[in-house]
């Protein structure tokens, strides 16, 4: 704990940790820090971390219960809780999400780690979702606090036809194997800090009361406050590293920019508690029961 140091990156988004081994046992103090410093800088950034997929495992569950890996995608062999994030797996993440909303309650924290990294591009781009919620004109802030939007995992990707091939059909089709639909608020209240966030990303499709062109163009508006520059953290993987981000709060984004060569990280997520809005009032579950993939954390 003595030699911990927490060292800003952006002003708004981001933090390098250094002098504290993650590979080992952590204790209550270096845990606590730990969570401080992502309560205020909402992605934490590790280099030379010596994991393996156990060794990831054990680092979240400093965090709490970890999840399944995915509640559709299949995990690594051997590890049923670790999700590999692999470039011939699909392009699915190089568009700007929150982890899973598409459940009653999303993971609390995503832990992203370094396999195979191509020699240029695939950076990660994080986005913090309170400074974009400051960010908003009082106006669009008061609207924003009254809207709840369905989440779910079975939409339109908006790629035409002719662009999937049987292999993309096939993904999509084990994507959607189960079908969710969950009703999140809009503003999110964070449970540690009280910070709201836009809780948005692309798997809210429809703010609840409104049409799609509607909800389109609200949510469009609103997303454009979370992915601006100064909102943003970019990541550029190295070998051995590994990233830890608040996923109640924050939404990413894997850039496509390295002409299709090997990309490769595998991912851990903690077991989240059931998202809350500013008037107290829990999301609901529509359809889906994600009871095999996460517990509720309290």
């Amino acid at each position: 704990m003595a030699d911990l140091e927490i060292t800003k990156v952006t002003a708004n988004i981001g933090a390098r940790v250094s002098g504290v081994d993650i590979s080992q046992p952590l204790d209550d103090a270096t845990v606590a820090a730990l969570r401080e410093a992502l309560n205020t800088h909402k992605t934490l950034l590790f280099d030379d971390v010596n994991l393996d997929d156990a060794g990831q495992q054990a680092f979240a569950r400093h965090f709490g219960d970890i999840t399944g890996a995915h509640p559709t995608v299949p995990a690594v062999d051997g590890a049923p809780n670790v999700l590999p994030v692999d470039s011939e797996g699909g392009r699915a993440a190089n568009n700007w999400h929150t982890d899973v909303t598409f459940v009653l309650n999303p993971p609390q924290a995503s832990t992203l780690r370094s396999i195979t990294i191509p020699p240029y591009g695939g950076e990660t781009l994080i986005a913090n979702a309170a400074a974009a919620y400051r960010d908003l004109p009082e106006p669009l802030r008061r609207l924003a606090d009254t809207l709840w939007a369905e989440h779910t995992n079975d939409y339109d990707y908006a790629v035409p036809e002719e662009a999937i091939d049987e292999t993309e059909a096939a993904r999509r089709a084990r994507f959607t194997s189960i079908k969710y639909r969950t009703v999140h608020p809009v503003v999110r209240v964070h449970p540690l800090t009280g910070e709201r966030g836009l809780f948005i990303g692309g798997f809210a499709q429809r703010i609840v009361g409104l049409s799609k062109g509607e909800s389109r163009k609200v949510l469009d508006l609103l997303q454009a406050y979370v992915t601006r520059p100064e909102n943003l953290v970019r990541w550029r993987w190295s070998p051995n590293q590994l990233v830890l981000f608040d996923n109640r709060i924050t939404q990413h984004y894997a850039v496509d920019n390295y002409d299709g060569l090997p990309r490769r990280l595998h991912r851990v997520t903690v077991a989240g508690d059931i998202p809350v809005g500013v008037d107290g009032k829990e999301s609901y579950a529509i359809e889906g029961d994600a009871s095999h993939y996460t517990t509720i954390a309290a």
